[in-house]
């Protein structure tokens, strides 16, 4: 459920409405240009912008159980997401029970990604992520393709940390705090997204259900500045709902959790299943 390069959904107006709803504060209060990252967060250690990480791969493992999505092996997550043209749109991620040893040594949880216009596949992706040994999930980067006609036509945006001076970032932080800013993923030119944490006492509501104690987070692209979203982690579950700027309107929300069997979502982009 990242943030997404073929299709955004929501305007600035509407998420700055549900960010003050979803907090309990004024609209006025929530700065809708928060979460840039420019300036970092000094208090907090996280990496921001191009800064290095040196990382030890012992303290890194790919099984994930941060509260805020615990990426149990097996376990799929099924969206519904309003397309910028109106259409719907279906988007599945499986933690697959694979693993990949990245570049800078860490071995990482490989998820899928699939985005699905009814039966053709817009866009397919491996995402790659481990947890440090304090509970913070790191993103290490991904291998994805956007398709028309069921034929390739971009892999813009895919790295891996370590090759050609991308950077690994943080998806979720071990003890999320209003304030916290952080770089979620860093490729020169490619892939330079940010997060601020917003809130850990949001409510969320999506057709899976009504949720409070949310992380709220503000996501941000430094290559694409009009754009910015907002994204809910219920405790136990994951990513619950997501809210993008940058014309249209619409949300992307889940819909079910189940599971699945041992292998899928393995297969080569394009052919998930």
């Amino acid at each position: 459920m990242r943030a997404r390069k073929v299709h955004r959904i929501a305007t600035i107006a509407a998420v700055t409405a549900v960010a003050a709803a979803a907090t309990g504060c004024s609209a006025g209060s929530v700065d809708a240009g928060a979460g840039s990252g420019a300036g970092g967060s000094a208090s907090s250690g996280l990496p921001v912008g191009d800064q290095p990480v040196d990382l030890d791969p012992a303290r890194f493992s790919p099984d994930i159980d941060n509260p805020y999505w615990p990426m149990t092996p097996g376990t799929r997550w099924t969206y519904r997401e309003a397309g910028a043209d109106g259409t719907d749109l279906v988007v599945t991620v499986i933690a697959t029970s694979q693993t990949k040893r990245i570049a800078n040594g860490i071995t990482a949880r490989v998820v899928r990604d699939t985005v699905r216009d009814g039966a053709d596949i817009i866009e397919d992706t491996f995402d790659w992520y481990a947890q440090d040994d304090a509970g913070a999930v790191w993103y290490l980067g991904e291998e994805t393709a956007e398709f028309e006609d069921g034929a390739i036509t971009s892999r813009s945006g895919s790295f891996e940390a370590g090759v050609d001076g991308a950077l690994p970032g943080i998806l979720i932080p071990a003890d999320p705090q209003p304030g916290m800013a952080y770089r979620q993923e860093y490729y020169r030119g490619e892939a330079e997204d940010n997060g601020e944490v917003l809130s850990v006492h949001a409510k969320a509501e999506a057709p899976i259900g009504a949720f409070d104690d949310v992380l709220l987070t503000w996501d941000t692209i430094t290559i694409e500045p009009d754009v910015a979203e907002l994204k809910f982690y219920a405790p136990g579950v994951g990513p619950v709902l997501a809210l993008d700027a940058s014309g249209g309107a619409g949300r992307e929300e889940l819909v079910r959790i189940d599971t699945v069997p041992d292998g899928a979502g393995t297969g080569p982009l394009g052919s998930p299943d």
